[in-house]
């Protein structure tokens, strides 16, 4: 599955508009309390445990992106964007990682 930020995708022809889809995943805040009581973990200023856990969300919300796009015969996803939002909670922080694109039908 061809995944472009981009309203086009050059040298294709895009034959058919299928829709938005979208996939999500979240990071609950025991992941927090597993990251920060661990702070020789810190390099630099970065939490590398932090940064696998936020990669492996927004992996889980392009793969279930990717997921809808195939039952709609889609074979790309263009205007690709991903967001992340703190979505508090009251034993922590909960991170919502969204994915959203179009899904489309192109040839060469």
């Amino acid at each position: 599955m061809l995944l472009s930020s981009t309203n086009t995708i050059e040298n294709k022809k895009i034959i058919n508009y299928h829709g938005l889809v979208t996939g999500e995943s979240l990071i609950g805040s025991n992941v927090y309390k597993d990251l920060f009581s661990g702070v020789r973990d810190v390099v630099g200023g970065r939490t590398s445990a932090y940064e696998k856990e936020l990669q492996k969300a927004r992996e889980i919300a392009l793969d279930s992106m990717e997921d809808k796009a195939k039952d709609l015969n889609a074979n790309a996803i263009i205007g690709l964007k991903i967001s992340y939002n703190n979505l508090g909670g009251t034993m922590g922080n909960t991170i919502l990682v969204t994915a959203y694109g179009t899904a489309i039908s192109y040839k060469e």
